[in-house]
Formats: C-alpha cells, sequence, structure tokens
C-alpha cells in the first residue's frame, strides 16, 4: 500500500525544505486549505497498522491519587513502583496543581500556536542551543526519520538556566513561568515516590540531579484531513529521566504495553507521567521507559504540554550510570556510564528511527 503513495520523481529533501521555509509549520498547511496530506507526511506505520482502534483503551491503565501523601505514603510509593515497573507510564490525580493552571497553560498554548502567523515565525528555529525555539519536528532532515509528525512545537528552557521572562512569547509567558513552577515541585515529589520504590532514600533521584533540568513543549496537532495516512508523533520513548504530560480531552496518544497499542483515557485535571530512557539506565532496567507514540485525528487541534526533566543538550559535570546500591553479584550493570548531554546527542543523531537509544550504551 504505501508503495502506492511513492512518486518516481518525489525529492523529500527538497519538500522537506520547501515546508521548513514556511516557517508556519502544519499549521500553515491547514490555513492554505490543504485537503490531502502532503508525501513528507505519509507514515509508514499508520498505513500498516491503520492506528485506530477503539478495542485499544485500557481500564486498567494506572490511576494514581496522590491526596493524603503523607498519610498514605507507603501504598503510594507501591503503586509507583509497580506502574514504572510494568507499564512505565502512570495517571496521577489531586496531584496539587489547579485546575485552572492546567486549563490555562493549554490555552495558552494553543494562544502561540494560533496567533498571527508574522509574529510566530521570530520564533523559528532550529538552534537546540537557544533557550526557546519553535519549529515543526525536531528532527525534520534526520535521514533515518521515517516521515514527519503533524505536529507544531514551542519548546522552553525554564531549568536550571531558565529563558528570560521576555524571551518568552507574550501570549504564554505569565503561564509558562507559573507552570513551570507548579511542575518542578510536582517532580520532586514525585522522585521522592519513585526514589522509595527503588528501595533508596528519598532524596536519592533528586540529589543525583534527576530534577536539575526542565524543558516545557507546547504541542498543537492540528485536524488532519487524512489520518489514516499520518502520524501526530511517530512511535518513541523519552530521552530524560521522566516526563510530566498535560493533554486535552481530544486523545490519541497510545501507549506499547504486552505488544499492544493502548489508548491512555483523557481524564480532565490528571496528568501522565512516564519513565525516560536515562531513569531506566540508572534504575538498571527496574523501571522501564516504555514506547508511546500519537494518532493524528479529524478532529482537532489538540493540544497537549510535555515537561521534559533533563538538561538535554545543555553542558552539566554530572556522569549517569546504574545506581551503585541497586547493584549487587546478581544484579551487575547493564549499561556503561554516560551524561545527559551526550545522551541528548545521540538521541537527536539517531533520530525517530524506531529502536531504542538504550541499545547503544548495554553493556
Amino acid at each position: 500500500m504505501a508503495a502506492s503513495y511513492t512518486q518516481q520523481n518525489y525529492d523529500k529533501y527538497s519538500e522537506l525544505k520547501a515546508f521548513d521555509d514556511t516557517k508556519a509549520g502544519v499549521k500553515g498547511l491547514i490555513d492554505a486549505g490543504i485537503t490531502k496530506v502532503p508525501q513528507i507526511f505519509i507514515h509508514p506505520d499508520a498505513l500498516e497498522n491503520n492506528p485506530s482502534n477503539p478495542k485499544n483503551t485500557h481500564s486498567n491503565f494506572p490511576l494514581i491519587d496522590l491526596q493524603n501523601i503523607s498519610n498514605n505514603k507507603k501504598e503510594i510509593v507501591k503503586q509507583v513502583q509497580e506502574a514504572s515497573e510494568t507499564w512505565g507510564f502512570f495517571q496521577v490525580i489531586n496531584h496539587g496543581i489547579p485546575e485552572a493552571v492546567l486549563d490555562e497553560m493549554l490555552h495558552g498554548a494553543r494562544r502561540f500556536h494560533e496567533q498571527d502567523v508574522n509574529i510566530k515565525k521570530t520564533y523559528y528555529s532550529r538552534d537546540v542551543a537557544r533557550k526557546v525555539t519553535y519549529n515543526s519536528n525536531f528532527e525534520l532532515f534526520s535521514e533515518k526519520s521515517l516521515a514527519a509528525d503533524w505536529r507544531d512545537s514551542l519548546y522552553s528552557v525554564m531549568a536550571p538556566n531558565p529563558a528570560k521572562p521576555e524571551e518568552l512569547p507574550e501570549t504564554c509567558r505569565e503561564i509558562i513561568i507559573e507552570y513551570s513552577d507548579h511542575v518542578m515541585k510536582l517532580g520532586y515529589t514525585l522522585l521522592e515516590l519513585l526514589s522509595e520504590g527503588l528501595g533508596l532514600k528519598p532524596n536519592h533521584l533528586k540529589d543525583m540531579g534527576c530534577a536539575e533540568g526542565l524543558g516545557i513543549l507546547c504541542n498543537y496537532c492540528p485536524k488532519c484531513p487524512q489520518p489514516e495516512l499520518a502520524m501526530g508523533t511517530t512511535r518513541h520513548a523519552d530521552y530524560d529521566f521522566f516526563t510530566v504530560l498535560l493533554q486535552d480531552d481530544i486523545g490519541g496518544l497510545q501507549v506499547f504495553h504486552k505488544n499492544q497499542w493502548v489508548d491512555v483515557p483523557p481524564i480532565h485535571g490528571a496528568l501522565i507521567i512516564n519513565i525516560g530512557d536515562i531513569l531506566q539506565l540508572i534504575s538498571n532496567d527496574k523501571y522501564k521507559s516504555i514506547d508511546h507514540r500519537v494518532l493524528a485525528k479529524k478532529i482537532g487541534p489538540r493540544i497537549s504540554v510535555a515537561s521534559f526533566f533533563s538538561t538535554g543538550p545543555f553542558a552539566s559535570s554530572r556522569i549517569y550510570g546504574p545506581i551503585e546500591e541497586l547493584l549487587s553479584k546478581d544484579n551487575p550493570p547493564n549499561y556503561r556510564t554516560t551524561t545527559a548531554k551526550d545522551f541528548f546527542e545521540y538521541s537527536i543523531k539517531k533520530g525517530l528511527d524506531g529502536n531504542s537509544n538504550l541499545s547503544h550504551y548495554k553493556i
């Protein structure tokens, strides 16, 4: 089937460059009135799997209530541990971030992407060292990328050396600052639970620098005229310590669990937490970084805000390897050491090719 969409004279790079040069993103295509998905977005996963399958909804997707955490910590630690070992994902409710803040963060992300394109273009860049960047597909020109994703993104570095307020877009400046403060506090709480789930002291992961870096990614997936041909986000695992995801009520996020794709049900006011590659590495495979993807949809836009806990491309002296306290004669290290920067650069270079970033670091 994929072959029928291949044109003899198709020049992928030229098509990608022409799209990138517009600086208008996928939203620009919709605004221009397209009725067919351009070839650079036709994705083999969508063609082969026809991903929409209502039977994929999983009623047992882990949902953890963080209310009364001080009185119920032992049980909550157990739930976090089990979800992190088996799913690599879980949702949290009563997490301490007001619903009004969550809703305004989604509105702020939407305001940025739907503002005048000429203002939006001033933020367009592919320089990963910039503190604030807007573009469509970070890995657009990666040779191993299967296809472009049906998604535009705004990325803001908020720790350890945050973007200056005046660098952040006016449409969402205040809420990004407020939301990132809330997410960092939640991140500390989650790291305590994750540490204790590994049998370590509560501050162990925080003291290792797992919350040293924070990046906020505001995603915008416009409605797609042919969702059966495209993907909102290609199959991947996150190359950070962990991620806190806020999504709207449209849905589309799927997690690969027990050899099948499972829909993550949108719950208003909930946040989705997933283990990243570096946390799987330092936990020596006790916690799992699991592949996930986002389907393209006929309806939209789908708005989501991912908060990545990692210093990413920025230099840090910290070296990460399997935590010594977890190792023994029967549980030797599975990975060699790395830095967050090296892991980020390798992952970007490798691209979204469907293979694990961790295999490169296996001993």
